[in-house]
């Protein structure tokens, strides 16, 4: 399995990015044949000086692709939204996979 981090209009610190990899890393909990990760932390609306923070999760999986978009005022509640709906995309693609 392949990780992409990229942080977009700014520069994401070190605690944030161990986060991030600590979710990557529970997704091999949910599906085992998951290739590639990426996810993309950006700050929206900057020319309105109002920043949201927006967590982007790409997941390529066997003959899928699976993404989420989450935004809210910090990075940790934008992350704990979108991996928490990417790991039920992740048990339901899984599920159907087993079937």
């Amino acid at each position: 399995m392949t990780t992409q981090i990229r942080s977009i209009h700014f520069d994401a610190d070190q605690k944030l990015l161990e986060h991030v990899n600590k979710k990557i890393e529970k997704m091999k909990t949910f599906h085992d044949s998951i290739i590639e990760v990426e996810v993309f932390l950006k700050l929206d609306n900057i020319a309105h000086h109002i920043k949201d923070k927006v967590v982007e999760i790409k997941v390529h999986i066997p003959k899928h692709t699976l993404f989420i978009k989450e935004e809210s005022k910090t990075f940790e509640e934008s992350c704990e939204a979108a991996f928490d709906a990417m790991f039920q995309q992740l048990k339901k693609a899984k599920d159907k996979a087993l079937l």
